[in-house]
């Protein structure tokens, strides 16, 4: 995948960028040259995938993934959102804002990245053209743009956001979530009529759409599969029986790993069209550790939860840089054998010390690292490919979104069958990014015996479980594994179901006198047992993000900043 030109709003001026031998023009800001249906679309998406997973590069960090991985407790930081911290002020709360509203120029880099604003002005030329499926994915993509935003910030501008250009509104009021919701599901709809269209399409999309290629019943399948995914969502507050069972009914919905919507990225260094996540691994300070609450209910070692079942994933969800019998770079704050981290809310003593060539790292799942061989390396950008895919709505989370449904009752069906269908999914794909972010390294398929193996224990853990309550956790923690790379829907389902259930340093079942004990004989380099380590935790849970300060700061339609742990989501029950 190139890395194509984008398209980004200042003060109402539309701006045109260019990369070498692709546009290669001069535009005076004031007298903006018209982009076409090819140049916004492209833009619009990858901007839509930077302002949704990791994204750390020149202009910083600007991924909500940056935030979410570690409030769901898939990675750990030393930087504020550690212990809930996240603020209105911090980079990638204002530049994932930013990416998604209109985009910001780079002043290191011929790249412009944004969203919403180039959907706007492509959405209005498709449909004076009559092109019917550019118009259908534009409005597919800001709906699901949109779903993602409220279920992240709650109330966030939308019916006079990005309207400068046609009713000169410069400063956005902020809707209510729940008035936004309905208005997505017409979106949806009204984009599935553009898609069916038989006449017009002068000018069909191909290489330029970076998800589908242009292909129409595949943005059909994805339209139905976001309405499941949101109806799902609300389904604690609102009656979605007969909307859910017509969707499921019909079965036009993401139906395999391929028609999954995912951002393929590539291996290219220059230029650049890698994971952002991948970015890690040739970063001058690494910044993201792997969860040891994550690691241990993969490993086996949770004391509630699938405890003694180990996942096969763990080496393509992990690379360990140390050798498992070597001392680490410093003192570790959690440590087994080769896997290295930080805990979440810690104030131990060696918390804060560098651990840059030891620290376990993204493997090749989530960002396309390196599979772990067992032979650790200090990794760079040579290590591995960065060519796995941002995986934003798969078809795993289709039959987990399925298996919740019929957990329920809303839905009729064998719950227990739908979640072995979807393990057997989250599986397929693990080979699935494999085969493209693979590179030179021999890596070997997951799929099979040993699948099959840790497959039977969950679906036999499942069995065991006594309650209605109790299967679902299962569901959703098999859901949340699945996730690794993209955390968006994982706060939301957190947030809604309760589960997984995840790392509370001021439980005394998990910090026992608000102490963590990492695995007794988990640091081979030193003379008896590994110290407990001072955990704290002194905010509660955010049930919201904040508001990027620049937004407030400049708008005076928008409300005063809020309290995240009192301000939920309209869904959140």
């Amino acid at each position: 995948m190139k890395r194509l030109s984008y398209i980004f709003l200042v003060t109402g001026a539309l701006l045109v960028s260019c990369t070498k031998n692709f546009l290669d023009i001069n535009t005076d800001p004031n007298n903006p040259t018209k982009a076409s249906l090819s140049q916004l679309l492209p833009a619009s998406e990858q901007g839509l995938s930077y302002a949704m997973g990791f994204t750390n590069d020149a202009r910083g960090a600007r991924g909500l993934t940056e935030v979410l991985s570690v409030y769901v407790h898939q990675v750990t930081v030393r930087e504020s959102q550690d212990q809930y911290g996240a603020t209105g002020s911090q980079f990638d709360i204002n530049n994932s804002w930013s990416d998604f509203y209109s985009a910001q120029s780079v002043a290191s880099s011929a790249d412009y990245i944004g969203t919403l604003e180039n959907l706007e002005v492509l959405l209005a030329q498709a449909q004076s053209q009559e092109n019917h499926i550019y118009a259908g994915i534009a409005r597919i993509l800001k709906a699901y743009g949109y779903s993602q935003f409220v279920d992240a910030f709650a109330d966030i501008p939308y019916s006079e956001a990005n309207k400068f250009a046609t009713a000169g509104i410069r400063y956005p009021k902020f809707d209510k979530g729940q008035d936004i919701y309905p208005q997505l599901f017409i979106q949806l709809d009204s984009a599935i009529a553009d898609l069916s269209a038989t006449s017009g399409n002068s000018l069909k999309p191909g290489a330029d759409d970076l998800f589908y290629g242009g292909d129409p019943d595949l943005w059909i399948k994805l339209a139905n599969s976001i309405k499941l995914k949101l109806y799902n969502q609300i389904r604690l507050t609102t009656d979605v029986s007969a909307k859910v069972n017509a969707l499921i009914t019909d079965g036009n919905l993401i139906s395999s790993a391929d028609e999954s919507f995912m951002l393929l990225y590539g291996s290219s260094a220059s230029p650049d069209d890698r994971n952002p996540g991948y970015s890690e691994y040739y970063a001058t300070q690494k910044s993201h550790y792997q969860s040891p609450w994550f690691y241990e209910i993969l490993k086996g070692l949770n004391k509630k939860l699938f405890t003694g079942i180990e996942d096969p994933r763990i080496p393509y969800y992990f690379f360990n840089q140390n050798d498992p019998t070597a001392a680490a770079q410093n003192g570790t704050d959690y440590r087994n054998n080769g896997f290295i981290s930080i805990l979440f809310g810690s104030v131990g003593p060696n918390r804060d010390k560098s651990q840059d060539n030891s620290m376990t790292v993204f493997g090749i799942y989530p960002v396309g690292g390196r599979y772990d061989d067992g032979k650790p390396q200090v990794v760079n950008a040579a290590s591995g490919t960065g060519a796995a895919p941002l995986r934003l709505l798969t078809y795993a989370d289709v039959l987990y979104t399925k298996a919740e449904l019929m957990n329920a009752g809303i839905v009729a069906g064998d719950a227990k069958a739908t979640l072995e269908e979807a393990l057997n999914e989250s599986f397929a794909q693990v080979d699935f990014v494999v085969s493209r972010a693979k590179g030179a390294q021999s890596v070997p398929a997951i799929v099979g015996a040993k699948s099959d193996a840790y497959i039977n224990k969950i679906l036999a853990y499942y069995d065991s479980r006594p309650t209605t309550a109790a299967k679902l956790e299962v569901i959703m923690t098999e859901k949340w594994i699945q996730s690794f790379g993209f955390s968006g829907d994982q706060y939301t389902d957190y947030r809604r179901t309760g589960y997984p259930v995840i790392f509370n340093p001021n439980d005394a079942s998990q910090a026992p006198g608000g102490f963590f004990q990492p695995p007794i004989n988990g640091d081979p380099s030193i003379s008896g047992s590994q110290a407990a380590v001072k955990v704290v935790l002194g905010r509660k849970y955010p049930l919201s993000l904040p508001w990027p300060t620049n937004e407030l700061n400049v708008n005076p339609n928008a409300p005063p900043q809020k309290a995240p742990d009192t301000t939920p989501v309209f869904w959140d029950k």
